[in-house]
């Protein structure tokens, strides 16, 4: 049998203390794309609420812009209506 050859213990604990770092950061990865699809889903239904709302709104004034910083709204003329369809 051939004698089995190690690396100094300083350059073990080195390499090791290396890659602990590499999966702590790969876990922080992780952690925050999972934090990210959560968030993109709640977007997706903050945007679906906020189109039923806009529908709700349509049935009660028509089709008609709203300022959101005081609540007035413009009728939307049909030709912006027609631009919007064509784009």
């Amino acid at each position: 049998m051939s004698k089995v050859e190690k690396i100094k213990k300083e350059e073990l604990e080195s390499i090791q203390s290396l890659v602990k770092e590499i999966n702590n950061g790969q876990n922080q990865i992780g952690q925050i794309e999972t934090q990210k699809h959560m968030i993109l889903h709640q977007v997706a239904e903050i945007q679906k609420s906020l189109k039923d709302f806009q529908n709700k709104l349509e049935e009660s004034y028509g089709k008609v812009n709203v300022n959101i910083v005081d609540g007035t709204i413009t009728p939307i003329e049909q030709e912006e209506e027609d631009v919007k369809a064509d784009t």
